[in-house]
């Protein structure tokens, strides 16, 4: 595990351009992030200051989730020590991979408009390791381009399954295009529901992110202020879309994925 983080530090590293300078987080309001954050389980955030690997502004959940007081983490060596050994390669290879696919395919000047996503075991405050989604988004960089800070984002997806595609989503923020399931750990990236989400449109996904929340498609509608049966039509429409067997399936692989 030693040697993973600090393969961990050494792929961050490689990525300071010139000495790195401190830079202020951008103004939040964090009650209405957690408001805003679409979550199928317990969540937390916080922020990671890439300066010196130090973490801080942690959310309600952290201690709920792993059992520790948020007042005695300081640094990004505590959170990552609570990683599943076997699955510390992989958060390392799956860094490593969204860095370079964004510095060398989709370019450093839109790093702050990509959330990357992927999935690991992390250590309960039962003792128990369980499936979590991770997802991070870089708040901000100094004059010379290197990472600032960045809030992650960690939602125990355990309850909708326990075994990890290991793949890596970059998901486009503002009209950004996404790409979805690339490889880490040597394979295909093809995914036959993955690329689904990508057909939606954004009345569809506001569909998709009711139904996984819970709501029938009466109450949908009502929310919606769409009719019932146009609801329905929605529905049917998705799951053409998306080649998935029912919406159980879709919202399990977009939870998964960190599109949902």
């Amino acid at each position: 595990m030693i040697k993973e983080i600090k393969d961990m530090h050494s792929v961050w590293q490689s990525l300071i351009k010139d000495d790195r300078q401190v830079t202020t987080l951008p103004s939040m309001n964090f009650d209405e992030l957690i408001s805003s954050i679409f979550s199928l389980g317990p969540f937390y955030f916080y922020i990671l200051d890439f300066y010196d690997m130090s973490v801080s502004n942690f959310s309600n959940g952290f201690e709920e989730a792993h059992g520790i007081d948020p007042k005695d983490v300081k640094h990004i060596n505590q959170v990552l020590a609570l990683t599943h050994p076997d699955d510390m390669d992989f958060v390392v290879k799956a860094e490593d991979r969204a860095s370079k696919f964004i510095y060398e395919t989709i370019g450093s000047e839109h790093i702050k408009s990509y959330k990357v996503s992927y999935n690991f075991r992390f250590k309960t405050k039962k003792g128990s390791y369980e499936m979590f989604n991770h997802q991070s988004l870089i708040l901000s960089v100094d004059e010379k381009g290197n990472l600032g800070k960045s809030l992650n984002i960690h939602t125990n997806i355990h309850h909708l399954g326990r075994k990890n595609n290991y793949k890596l989503s970059l998901l486009g923020l503002d009209g950004a295009p996404s790409y979805m399931n690339l490889d880490v750990l040597g394979g295909t990236d093809e995914n036959e529901c993955s690329k689904s989400f990508l057909l939606f449109s954004s009345r569809e996904m506001e569909v998709i992110k009711l139904v996984a929340a819970g709501l029938q498609s009466l109450h949908i509608a009502d929310k919606l202020n769409i009719s019932p049966e146009t609801v329905k039509s929605h529905r049917k429409n998705i799951l053409s879309k998306s080649g998935c067997k029912n919406f159980k399936e879709l919202v399990s692989q977009g939870v998964k994925e960190g599109w949902l």
